[in-house]
């Protein structure tokens, strides 16, 4: 008897997590389905990525500066448009799921959706996914255009350790989407836009296109509770000067801290954000 009861506790548990994997898929399907609704607006930001990034990279070519924070043996614009890559990457994550109760009350399935009997970190996790899978897309292209565009050498460039940052940055930018989340969960009108803020700010104090220390002195230690600084710090080290994953650590390590911060605070933040606004009725379709 005792046997049979394992068999059929182990079979119960395999069953809820093949439906989990399918209730995840389900939810990649179904923005892969929303981002081909909206395919001209995907474009459009494509290209308004593109070009910013090129426009940084021009200002890189016509100042000629040769800072002293860049190698030696690479341009200065490879400096900046590791930066403009990465950044529209990093942003790309954060908004997707910043903004994924906004687009659940756009498309009037927000009250279907949290009502659903889906786990809710089942419905996060689809959701992250999705926003992971079509960062990587949006960085590939990027980087084609911009390798070609721009006549970059990546002879020098350890590929292997950029993909490990790409990976392990990822992490942390999903948790603090999760944070923003709860933003349009809680304010229908104005949410929206203090994710944008919070997004504005990360940019500001991550060195996207700067070294941190050309910043204010009270502003430089913000940086460091930045998942976006370390990611860009790592990333200019393993493209740049072909640095290694194993002489990395301190950077990774930071990075991996800022994803075991951030992913439990954030799931934390958006469940209680979600049984506030469910308790007080603001899950709306509207307004």
């Amino acid at each position: 008897m005792s046997i049979n009861t394992d068999h059929a506790g182990a079979g119960g548990r395999s069953a809820r997590f093949l439906r989990e994997l399918k209730s995840i898929r389900a939810f990649v399907w179904r923005d892969v389905d929303l981002t081909k609704r909206y395919l001209g607006w995907d474009v459009v930001w494509l290209v308004y990525n593109l070009i910013n990034a090129a426009i940084i990279g021009l200002i890189g070519v016509s100042s000629g500066a040769e800072p002293n924070y860049v190698p030696g043996h690479q341009p200065y614009i490879f400096y900046l448009l590791i930066g403009a890559i990465m950044w529209s990457y990093m942003s790309v994550l954060f908004i997707i799921v910043a903004e994924t109760v906004a687009w659940e009350r756009w498309e009037g399935t927000l009250e279907y959706t949290f009502m659903a009997p889906i786990h809710r970190l089942t419905h996060l996790f689809g959701v992250c996914a999705f926003a992971v899978l079509y960062g990587i897309v949006r960085i590939v292209l990027m980087l084609i255009v911009l390798v070609f565009v721009f006549h970059l050498d990546l002879s020098h460039a350890n590929i292997l350790a950029g993909i490990v940052v790409l990976v392990v940055g990822s992490f942390a930018m999903v948790g603090l989407g999760l944070i923003a989340a709860v933003l349009p969960l809680l304010s229908p009108e104005k949410g929206a836009q203090g994710t944008h803020i919070i997004l504005a700010v990360i940019l500001l104090i991550s060195g996207v296109y700067y070294p941190v220390q050309v910043l204010p002195a009270w502003l430089q230690h913000a940086a460091y509770f930045s998942p976006a600084y370390w990611a860009l710090l790592a990333q200019r080290k393993a493209l740049l000067e072909g640095v290694p994953v194993w002489q990395m650590w301190g950077d990774l390590g930071a990075l991996m801290l800022s994803g075991f911060f951030f992913i439990p605070l954030g799931y934390a933040v958006f469940t209680w954000g979600e049984r506030y606004a469910k308790r007080v009725g603001l899950l709306k379709r509207s307004g």
